[in-house]
């Protein structure tokens, strides 16, 4: 009778030290954090580091816990090492990886979950989220600005690339209306001449010399003033669209530009619209095109996180740190709802998350990021 009653008091201590265990680790959060700490691209994984650093600061809650490990770039044998090390610790979730070619292989770890900073694909994929600016974002943002300005026809360009099939599979998602599609070779002396062939170009220069021809040998002070006005023009006619919307980014995009100046479209009657832009002030620097319109994070909350992670750390920081900042208040905001983090579930919430990005939600396993319309003009960028 002893001997039992002592097996049964054993297995109630084990029991009650166990959930005690237990709960003290449901008070600490663990994070793991993938990143190319050496190599090449050490300067971005040591950025990404710095950036988890500010969120710490903010969210000033010490049972949080980094645990950075260098994965490299590109490099499976490295990511697989930091990933098994990560799991040896008890670690469940992990910032990374930043590459969506890497998505198949951190796929294979299905006992954690990774909040990635990729912008490939906004719905939950197995056990990966990502928080990137989502191309499906951007252009529901743009369809509805354009909507909005009264724009009818809108042409969608984008080069003929490694990109292309995944760019039409998500124009073909998003079910758009009234589009064109037009894919043009990223040779800058190739694209000229398909750009003329889309606005029609030689057609509406032809239409302006015949037309100056009509004044040409008249006297009266009509024909004159006629054929002063047609002199400023390059063109004459109208082009088959209102609207453009350019999927490329760098000096690609200022090539599609500089054809679009070239070929005489007028951004007064063309609403000229872009994506997958960070600010980028060369684009002001351009002989092209000086008002676009482009989808972005809000404008105020990135600078005023550049300059925080300037003062700290006496550098600026890479431009997707900023979306791995707000990982880790993700991360934090589900930890402390749910009272911890068992599975990709627990990142399904309803309503809107306030981010440094701007607003976003995680509704029915999709992130979706509410953009804010900006427009370079001046020299400047500005909120529409």
């Amino acid at each position: 009778m002893n001997k039992k009653f002592i097996i049964i008091i054993s297995y109630i201590i084990l029991f009650l030290n166990s959930n005690l265990l237990s709960n003290e680790r449901d008070k600490i959060l663990k994070i793991g954090l993938l990143a190319p700490l050496t190599g090449d691209y050490a300067e971005l994984g040591n950025s990404l580091l710095y950036s988890l650093q500010l969120a710490l600061d903010e969210i000033n809650d010490k049972n949080v816990f980094i645990f950075p490990r260098d994965a490299g770039f590109n490099d499976k044998e490295k990511l697989n090492l930091a990933i098994r090390d990560i799991r040896s610790k008890g670690i469940k979730i992990v910032i990374g990886p930043i590459s969506y070619d890497d998505f198949d292989e951190v796929k294979k770890y299905n006992d954690l979950i990774f909040i990635s900073p990729s912008n490939i694909s906004p719905e939950f994929t197995n056990n990966v989220i990502s928080v990137g600016i989502s191309l499906e974002s951007q252009l529901k943002a743009l369809k509805n600005f354009i909507s909005k300005q009264g724009k009818k026809k809108t042409v969608i360009m984008y080069p003929n690339n490694r990109y292309s099939k995944f760019i039409e599979k998500k124009i073909n998602i998003l079910d758009l209306k009234n589009i064109k599609i037009f894919k043009y070779n990223p040779n800058p002396e190739i694209l000229t001449g398909e750009i003329e062939n889309l606005t029609n170009y030689a057609q509406r220069k032809r239409n302006l010399e015949l037309r100056k021809k009509m004044f040409e040998d008249k006297d009266d002070e009509q024909s004159i003033k006629q054929l002063e006005k047609l002199e400023q023009l390059y063109t004459l006619g109208e082009i088959n669209f209102d609207s453009v919307i350019i999927i490329d980014f760098g000096n690609n995009l200022k090539s599609v530009l500089t054809s679009l100046v070239y070929t005489d479209v007028d951004p007064n009657k063309v609403l000229l619209t872009t994506v997958n832009q960070w600010f980028d002030e060369s684009i002001f620097y351009e002989n092209t095109i000086k008002t676009i319109y482009y989808p972005s994070i809000n404008l105020k909350q990135f600078r005023k996180y550049n300059n925080n992670y300037f003062k700290k750390f006496s550098s600026y920081p890479s431009e997707i740190t900023i979306l791995t900042y707000d990982a880790l208040g993700l991360i934090y905001y589900a930890w402390r709802k749910n009272g911890k983090i068992t599975s990709i579930n627990d990142f399904s919430f309803k309503g809107k998350i306030k981010g440094k990005i701007g607003t976003f939600s995680l509704e029915d396993r999709q992130v979706t990021q509410d953009l804010d319309i900006y427009k370079t003009e001046n020299n400047k960028f500005t909120k529409f």
